[in-house]
């Protein structure tokens, strides 16, 4: 919802608002410039062989796509409750808490644990995977043993575990809630997750297609997101365990894969525009995909560098839990940005191409 909205206010702000305050520079003839003394000549006379280098590229992306799936097959990826169940509680206490120092204070006895400020700045919702798989009555008062246990220094002094796990509403300190995601509904999280993301990429090919009138272009865009959507995947599936911070999957990490998707084929998009502008012209080349890479170049790479500016920002300073979700996106910007120059655009030269030199080869053989 919230990245929705930011889309719509940004289109508005971006062709309205924007276009607003330039129309009223232009009539009271200020001078407008869009460079500084320092980025005036960035990326003036780029002449990159992109198409020309493009088997490393994909050397790189397939190599890079092996290990990542291997990972997955033999590491797998660290799984947070939304996708493998677990147990949830909300707990209140007498004063203000820090959600990083409790999840500290739980981790030698229930692992890694998510812990979030819920409500008033002294309740706090509490998640576990531990004995995920056992949903016995025995399980869940061990749970809460080892709650009370590693919440000790938090609680107040003589607070005996049975007023801790039964508090009411009206208690000041103690369990308030507690709720227990089951392995079917983890389950079916898991495969509306699945299905969002192939349904986002269906939907990618489809647009692409309507757009641009040819599938090359649709199974460059479809490519170039999947390949993006492994290599986050395998990247967290190489690091989770040697990371500073939690690196679990779970529905935040899937709306950071879709993002990802979304950021990829906004940058694809860009590139095609001007691959087909090239493309309307008689004799397309090697030559002429390259330059439209090129004069696409520095918008590239100055929406690369501006939104990672952005979530690096969020990644140092923006908490311990929004640290895996901050990780995906900025692997996520990289990726996206290599795959739509490496990846998308030199599927379009390899595959047209080769419709074309078909196309040209028939007419020769009428003739």
């Amino acid at each position: 919802t919230t990245l929705l909205i930011g889309i719509l206010t940004t289109l508005f702000t971006a062709i309205f608002i924007t276009r607003l305050l330039i129309d009223y520079s232009v009539e009271k003839r200020h001078l407008l410039t869009f460079v500084t003394s320092v980025t005036k000549n960035w990326f003036r006379n780029v002449n990159l062989n992109f198409i020309g280098n493009r088997k490393v590229g994909y050397v790189i992306s397939i190599l890079l796509s092996v290990i990542g799936i291997i990972s997955l097959f033999t590491r797998g990826l660290d799984q947070g409750i939304d996708f493998v169940g677990g147990r949830t509680y909300q707990v209140r206490f007498e004063k203000e808490v820090v959600p990083t120092q409790v999840a500290e204070a739980l981790k030698k006895d229930l692992g890694n644990v998510e812990v979030k400020t819920f409500g008033a700045p002294n309740q706090v919702k509490i998640s576990t995977k531990y004995k995920v798989q056992e949903e016995s009555t025995e399980v869940d008062n061990e749970v809460q043993q080892l709650l009370y246990k590693g919440l000790q220094s938090f609680l107040p002094q003589g607070l005996s575990y049975e007023s801790f796990a039964q508090a009411s509403s009206t208690d000041k300190v103690g369990i308030m809630q507690s709720m227990k995601v089951g392995p079917t509904i983890a389950e079916d999280i898991k495969s509306s997750a699945f299905w969002s993301v192939i349904g986002s990429l269906i939907v990618i090919g489809l647009y692409i297609l309507f757009r641009f009138r040819k599938w090359q272009f649709s199974m460059g865009a479809i490519v170039s997101s999947a390949h993006d959507v492994l290599l986050v995947l395998g990247i967290y599936s190489l690091t989770y365990s040697i990371m500073p911070f939690n690196m679990e999957i779970d529905q935040a990490f899937i709306a950071a894969i879709l993002t990802v998707v979304g950021y990829s084929l906004n940058d694809t998009v860009i590139i095609y525009d001007r691959i087909r502008e090239v493309m309307r012209e008689p004799h397309w080349s090697r030559e002429k995909i390259n330059h439209a890479l090129n004069t696409t170049l520095s918008r590239t790479l100055n929406t690369s560098f501006t939104t990672l500016a952005v979530l690096v920002t969020i990644f140092i300073f923006g908490g311990e839990t929004l640290r895996g979700f901050m990780f995906a996106m900025i692997i996520g910007v990289f990726v996206g940005t290599y795959s739509s120059i490496f990846v998308a655009a030199p599927i379009i030269y390899d595959t047209v191409k080769d419709e074309s030199v078909s196309s040209d080869n028939k007419e020769e053989h009428k003739k």
